[in-house]
């Protein structure tokens, strides 16, 4: 799956690129990586294949969540063709080192790529330590209601949808580092918000304005470096942060992942990061339960 996966964002950003007029670049590419990918994979997608799992088996779920895979492979394969060089504005004056077969190091070296890398890296961490352990804080510590909590973790999606081309867009306008800046600091408060605020109607606004962090994905993993390298090594940049970003990241994520599980098992919880997609209907619902029992019910379990 990963090796068939890994490289769809690196290139329908590229794609996107390609199709899109300067002022509207970010916007573009914001609906894209950002609230596509939210209202389908965070909204809609599991709602739905849940559904399909209980009433046909998870098998015939996973058969169909393939559909829209090879439907797009289809269109992209009739439709999609290759872009000429010269195209919004983005010409290259002369051969450069991050030209088309340039390495993955020589890349690197262009400006906004390593920091976009490192950038990719914390921000991951931010992203996955959020989604994985706040429904069983949220119980275990919080001590919400399993409907409470699945109410406060729908506002994750509803931010993820609204701010995923809003902070692009914005950026259209004041530009990307002002945007990258700005929208960083106010998704600094959302971890915050978190462990601070206890009633959960001021929880769910207060992730709805602070949970940024997926607008600025689309500026540092694809944006940003789309409009620094050559238009020959773009897919290459792109693929790099979001491939190293994306393994920094879940290493670090593994680190805090002790830490967090050991916290939330002194508060009396039980941890399992492997149930953070099916925790809504099953496993928050025995967040304080039975570890044994836990183990033993693992027919659905990755």
């Amino acid at each position: 799956m990963g090796l068939a996966e890994g490289p769809v964002l690196p290139l329908s950003q590229s794609l996107m690129v390609e199709a899109s007029a300067p002022h509207r670049r970010g916007l573009n590419m914001g609906l894209l990586q950002g609230s596509a990918a939210g209202l389908l994979g965070a909204v809609v997608g599991p709602p739905v294949l849940v559904g399909l799992a209980g009433a046909y088996g998870w098998r015939t779920a996973f058969y169909v969540s393939c559909l829209p895979g090879l439907l797009i492979a289809w269109l992209i394969w009739r439709h999609v063709r290759e872009a000429p060089a010269q195209r919004h504005g983005r010409a290259e004056a002369a051969p450069r080192a991050d030209g088309p077969g340039a390495s993955p190091l020589a890349v690197l070296r262009q400006r906004n790529i390593l920091p976009c890398v490192l950038i990719s890296c914390v921000f991951l961490t931010w992203f996955v330590i959020i989604i994985s352990f706040a429904p069983t804080y949220l119980v275990s510590v919080k001590h919400y209601s399993p409907g409470t909590m699945s109410a406060v973790m729908s506002c994750l999606g509803v931010a993820w949808v609204v701010w995923g081309f809003a902070v692009p867009a914005i950026s259209d306008r004041v530009g990307r580092r002002p945007a990258m800046v700005g929208f960083s600091l106010l998704a600094a408060l959302c971890p915050l918000a978190f462990i601070y605020v206890d009633s959960p109607v001021a929880l769910g606004a207060a992730v709805l304005l602070s949970y940024t962090c997926l607008g600025c994905f689309t500026l540092f993993m694809a944006t940003i470096p789309a409009e620094t390298v050559s238009r020959g090594a773009m897919a290459t940049a792109l693929g790099l942060i979001m491939g190293v970003g994306g393994a920094g990241g879940r290493l670090r994520f593994a680190d805090r992942g002790r830490l967090c599980g050991g916290s939330l098992r002194a508060a009396g919880g039980d941890v399992d990061v492997g149930h953070r997609r099916v925790r809504g209907r099953h496993a928050i619902a025995r967040a304080g339960g039975n570890r044994a029992r836990a183990h033993q019910g693992t027919g659905y379990r990755c």
